[in-house]
């Protein structure tokens, strides 16, 4: 996180909800359903975990089965889905969160991120597919820059369990060099303070690094499916 962290007063282009204005509007239309995977503009509410608390834990499930002495219960799952009739989890019922990637491409800016997604509700859910992603400023959801996206990866339903989670990884263009950095390509090196990420099904989450904002080259950006396995 050297360049991240050590580079808020340099001439990198910082993109925050002004610029991406300037760059990006709404979506035409203003507003549309949320079950669509075209397009990265959330139409409707964007579950957020950059500008908002998080969502409190919901009240633990009662258990179906009877035990006759006290025991911790068994941590919850996800797994690919095999058959069952699980819904595909909605916005609501998710909290996302994001963090560096420890394995990442060389060089000084983000690299890579996890996303995790977390079932908060009471309910078994189903995620799947590749997400779509576009950078966004602190509390502006709607006013992002779409991304460029490279699916990698067959795309698989994972059935998450309350409280249970799934991941997806974003793998940026990697800026290289100190100071103000730069882009093999040429471009300059941005800086997002968030991504809004979309699930197909399952709404639209505005997440930040717990540790830095986003840096990348290129506005391109390759991403995972829903895996029940945390990627590394």
């Amino acid at each position: 996180m050297r360049y991240v962290n050590g580079m808020r007063g340099s001439a990198v282009v910082v993109v925050v909800a002004s610029a991406a204005l300037g760059m990006v509007g709404c979506q035409p239309g203003g507003g549309g359903a949320d079950t669509g995977d075209g397009g990265v503009t959330p139409p409707g509410p964007v579950s957020s975990a950059a500008s908002s608390s998080a969502a409190s834990t919901p009240k633990p499930g009662s258990s179906s089965s009877g035990s006759s002495t006290p025991s911790a219960s068994a941590p919850p799952s996800s797994a690919p889905a095999h058959g069952g009739s699980a819904a595909t989890c909605s916005a609501g019922s998710l909290k996302a969160s994001a963090r560096q990637a420890a394995v990442r491409p060389a060089g000084t800016g983000t690299g890579a991120a996890v996303v995790e997604f977390t079932n908060v509700s009471g309910r078994t859910c189903v995620l799947k597919g590749h997400p779509t992603v576009a950078g966004a400023g602190n509390g502006s959801p709607e006013m992002n820059v779409p991304l460029t996206v490279k699916p990698t990866g067959a795309a698989a339903p994972v059935k998450v369990a309350p409280d249970g989670k799934a991941w997806v990884k974003l793998t940026f263009v990697q800026v290289q060099g100190e100071a103000d950095g730069y882009c093999v390509s040429g471009s300059a090196p941005v800086v997002y303070p968030t991504m809004v990420v979309r699930l197909p099904g399952s709404g639209a989450h505005q997440v930040a690094l717990d540790d830095g904002q986003f840096a990348e080259c290129d506005d391109t950006v390759t991403v995972t499916a829903v895996s029940a396995v945390r990627p590394s």
